[in-house]
């Protein structure tokens, strides 16, 4: 009797629902029907006893990842979307600050300044800056069409979409946390579950109503998968108590050197070889103890270049540059770090957005002629959140605007090195953050010179960055 033919297809979201779709795929351990069969005897309503009792039930929470939801989530504030974001195993597309600009009233008023005596300069001071930014606008555009002429037969708007993200990349530091944005988000239900969760035991109203609205609109479709989707009394509880005991630790900024905004705090000065003994050790039948033997008897610097020299530029290394750990301590401005939370394939802990660790100023603000207009606005808000941070830290952090350091703490291998600092680095990119990014590769090439070497990047260090875009 021939082998049964291979078959692919779909189990469509337009025919099935994602519960069912969910049960489908786990009943095949147990059936010997295939996937279609299996569907069709399907109804909502048995899809959604099995979860009860399997997924809900047993805790079988596995199952939960074949039902995929897609949301739109609009008119949040770019602070909330650093917790709606903050998830590492879904996905998001978000409104850009690069290439598209803000109304004057296009930001969130927290719900916590309700009937407080500073929610009106609140709104003052938000719309301060959103006018500062509209202000900054054509002044800056005009310095960047000096530097970027004309094309022969361009039209004007072809040339505005050419160099937009020139001068909006500088105004875009006057934009406050509170600015609104829209995030399109792909999940699966076990990873939803966990997301509503942790937005329902936030510290920011805005942040808490948003994970009950998503329960709500998903509760439509896999109504059984997000059904108990509560807050955290862990959560709550030890965010409050670690709060408390860290609120009185003050930053210290003096004397800082030039190259005090990243520093590589962890790493082990082995890891070199095994990676390169876990890249021997996948292709052959030895034990890891051999193999990082045979790294020294066949040459480190052969094996590296075995390992990493076919490199393309859209290519991934091999996932044994995972046997790697780098932990650095970043500073940088708001704007950056909205890029840089994007790379969730790394441990991030960043503190709460601040205005004490100051701002910085984009060069081309400067040169427009408008830098007087850009501090005093930027003193403002500092001015503002010292007020706003005596009453509520949390909901202070609406205030910032993008120009603002901040700080974070991050973990990551050499294999997400590699995605971060050669996407990162790349001329297309935000003069902020490739600054970070040629940086960090900086750092890991000087102790992890071996394998680092192969990353692909501009000849461009960081310090001419530094001098070539801010102030």
């Amino acid at each position: 009797m021939p082998a049964p033919k291979r078959e692919i297809y779909l189990l469509s979201p337009k025919q099935y629902s994602p519960e069912t779709i969910a049960v489908a795929f786990a009943k095949t351990s147990r059936s010997p029907e295939s996937f279609r069969e299996i569907a069709a005897e399907l109804s909502d309503e048995q899809s959604a006893q099995f979860h009860e009792k399997w997924v809900v039930g047993y805790g079988h929470a596995s199952v939960a990842e074949h039902a995929v939801l897609h949301l739109a989530i609009e008119n949040a504030s770019r602070l909330a979307m650093e917790a709606i974001e903050s998830n590492r195993l879904a996905s998001y597309t978000e409104k850009s600050t690069r290439y598209q600009k803000w109304d004057c009233d296009n930001f969130h008023t927290p719900a916590e300044l309700e009937g407080h005596p500073l929610r009106e300069e609140y709104i003052s001071v938000c719309r301060m800056l959103f006018q500062t930014y509209q202000a900054s606008l054509q002044p800056v555009r005009s310095l960047v069409q000096k530097q970027f002429p004309r094309r022969e037969n361009e039209s004007e708007e072809a040339w505005d979409r050419r160099i937009r993200s020139q001068y909006v990349d500088s105004c875009r530091f006057l934009l406050p946390a509170a600015s609104l944005a829209n995030v399109g988000m792909t999940a699966n239900g076990r990873v939803l579950e966990n997301a509503i969760r942790k937005w329902r035991s936030h510290g920011l109203a805005e942040v808490r109503e948003i994970g009950q609205a998503v329960k709500q609109v998903a509760q439509g479709e896999i109504p059984t998968l997000v059904k108990y989707a509560e807050p955290v009394e862990y959560l709550i509880e030890t965010s409050n108590e670690l709060n408390n005991l860290a609120k009185n630790r003050k930053s210290q900024i003096e004397n800082r050197k030039s190259d005090d905004f990243c520093v590589l705090v962890d790493y082990d000065p082995a890891e070199e070889q095994k990676v390169l003994a876990a890249a021997l050790y996948r292709f052959g039948n030895m034990s890891y103890s051999q193999a990082l033997q045979a790294v020294n008897s066949a040459g480190p610097e052969t094996l590296a270049e075995t390992l990493l020299s076919r490199l393309g530029r859209f290519d991934t290394p091999l996932r044994e540059l995972e046997h790697t750990t780098y932990t650095f301590d970043l500073m940088m401005d708001q704007g950056a770090y909205a890029e840089f939370k994007r790379h969730r394939m790394m441990t991030q802990t960043p503190q709460i957005q601040t205005a004490a660790l100051g701002y910085a100023t984009p060069r081309r603000i400067v040169e427009a002629g408008f830098g007087e207009e850009y501090r005093r606005a930027m003193d403002t808000a500092w001015a503002f959140w010292e007020k706003l941070h005596d009453f509520h830290p949390l909901v202070a952090q609406y205030v910032v605007p993008n120009g603002f350091y901040r700080r974070v703490l991050a973990t990551f291998n050499l294999r997400e090195a590699y995605a971060f600092c050669q996407l990162r680095a790349a001329s297309n990119a935000h003069f902020s953050i490739r600054k970070i990014a040629q940086r960090v590769a900086e750092e890991i090439q000087r102790v992890h010179p071996l394998l680092s070497k192969y990353m692909k990047l501009p000849a461009e260090p960081w310090q001419d960055i530094q001098k070539g875009f801010f102030a």
